[in-house]
């Protein structure tokens, strides 16, 4: 049994299949889940767990190399925006092309987060 890190195992594997350029979408709970990425669903209640919590997570156990998020989140959302802006290459594009880049993500994790535009979608890099 593990004793730190991610503890869920759904996404402990998930996390340990993904290579290089590989995309993971981490996303609030309203946001529309494309056919054909893993899904690992990790939403209770509303707000739990949240973007902000799922994120750190995340970013501690991969090499992220870019991110993608949507331009709206800066009006809407000032604190989801902060940790967007310390993700390494953010590039900001409107919601609607962010929901068809999320359509190539290799894995969703969707969280509780119930603010809009909680969403970012990670490409994995490599740790060399």
């Amino acid at each position: 049994m593990k004793k730190a890190g991610i503890l869920n195992r759904h996404l402990a594997g998930a996390l340990a299949e993904l290579g290089h350029g590989d995309g993971v979408l981490v996303c609030d709970a309203g946001m529309p889940i494309p056919a054909g990425p893993r899904v690992v669903d990790l939403a209770f209640r509303a707000g739990v767990p949240s973007f902000a919590e799922v994120l750190e997570g995340l970013l501690a156990e991969l090499v992220v190399e870019g991110a993608t998020g949507a331009e709206e989140v800066r009006a809407a959302n000032p604190d989801a925006a902060r940790l967007l802006d310390a993700l390494p290459g953010l590039d900001l594009v409107p919601h609607t092309r962010l929901k068809e880049l999320s359509a190539g993500a290799r894995l969703v994790v969707r969280t509780g987060e119930a603010r809009p535009y909680a969403n970012v979608l990670l490409r994995c890099g490599v740790f060399f």
